[in-house]
């Protein structure tokens, strides 16, 4: 009840009508009315704001609030002290290494460690190469498992609970388990050592973490209705030109999702790629763990080597970091509104 209904009821009850009706003089609704009154006063008097029991709930939701952003600056720290440390380390003279008195700031900035490791790669050929096979394998694994996530959402047949059960396997088998099959199918299928050897399972709905993506395909199509088929079908579409009209357009946070996810593991991965394309695999990290690998052997033979390198390799390492990170600034916003859509809440 609010303070102008019961300054209302105040005038109505002080009204002369009121004192000589019986009827609105005893009605529940006027008697009540000064009751509600005192309370709100009280309520906002300056008294009930300074009272122990508001004060120790301040109290409490102060302490709270601490103790939350005490928890955020620990996790953050956590994540953050190694790409600082690695960052820090990178700009260090060769030098410092071997002086007690630094220990992490280092005593001048240089950008001879980045030259040095540029130097010893391809970086622009290497980088386009990456960008090429992950850009293009993701794209293609989104579009596949698109469709099949699609399929699996809009038809009823058979055994459907059994293929996602299988999809469901599939995500949580580990891919060094199937590495050899895989392998001699490849094999069998001339495409190893060229970069076919990524396109084609990708385009077959067996790229990296194509499982996982057709069933987040499978979960958002769920949620789109049905109703929408139905009528792009009386309208004579078939149900793939429904699905590049309609429901493609409605996909696209989850789209961008896919291919978001798919882009940084087909980057990260070097083992598989390494393994079905061989040589031909001049990608941008397998040229920098080449590099750091053959530091680190120098270092089995010449132990000083390691401390001589170790600015280097640092330097190395923030050469990986960089190209998905600037990747994450540019689509930031499209990622963090992909996976508000999606509700997937982590990884």
């Amino acid at each position: 009840m609010n303070s102008s209904r019961v300054n209302d009821l105040s005038r109505v009850k002080n009204s002369p009508l009121a004192k000589k009706s019986p009827l609105v003089k005893n009605s529940p609704l006027v008697k009540n009315s000064a009751r509600v009154n005192n309370s709100l006063l009280a309520k906002n008097s300056p008294l009930a704001k300074n009272s122990p029991k508001v004060n120790r709930q301040k109290l409490k939701k102060r302490i709270s609030m601490v103790c939350i952003y005490a928890l955020l600056l620990i996790f953050g720290f956590v994540f953050i002290y190694p790409i600082v440390f690695v960052l820090l380390k990178s700009f260090m003279p060769p030098e410092d290494v071997f002086n007690p008195v630094v220990n992490m700031v280092p005593s001048r900035l240089t950008w001879q460690n980045y030259q040095l490791v540029l130097s010893r790669i391809r970086f622009f050929s290497s980088l386009g190469f990456s960008a090429y096979l992950a850009g293009v394998s993701s794209a293609l694994s989104a579009l596949t498992c698109g469709l099949m996530g699609y399929a699996l959402s809009r038809y009823r047949f058979k055994l459907k609970g059994l293929f996602v059960a299988l999809i469901l396997l599939a995500f949580i088998i580990p891919p060094q388990v199937l590495m050899i099959p895989t392998y001699l199918n490849y094999s069998n299928w001339g495409i190893l050592g060229s970069p076919l050897a990524l396109f084609i399972p990708a385009l077959l709905g067996q790229g990296f973490q194509s499982s996982i993506f057709i069933l987040i395909f499978y979960s958002y199509f769920n949620t789109i209705p049905s109703s929408l088929d139905e009528a792009s079908a009386i309208d004579g579409c078939s149900p793939l030109q429904t699905f590049r009209r309609i429901i493609l357009p409605l996909s696209l946070p989850i789209v961008t999702l896919v291919f978001i996810f798919s882009v940084v593991w087909y980057w990260n991965e070097t083992f598989l790629t390494g393994l079905y394309m061989g040589e031909a695999a001049r990608t941008y990290l397998n040229q920098i763990h080449m590099l750091l690998g053959m530091w680190a052997r120098e270092a089995v033979d010449n132990p000083m080597a390691a401390y001589i390198n170790i600015t280097a390799m640092m330097a190395g390492a923030a050469l990986m970091i960089l190209p998905l990170f600037v990747f994450y600034l540019v689509l930031q916003r499209q990622f963090v509104e992909s996976v508000d859509k999606s509700g997937i809440t982590g990884e």
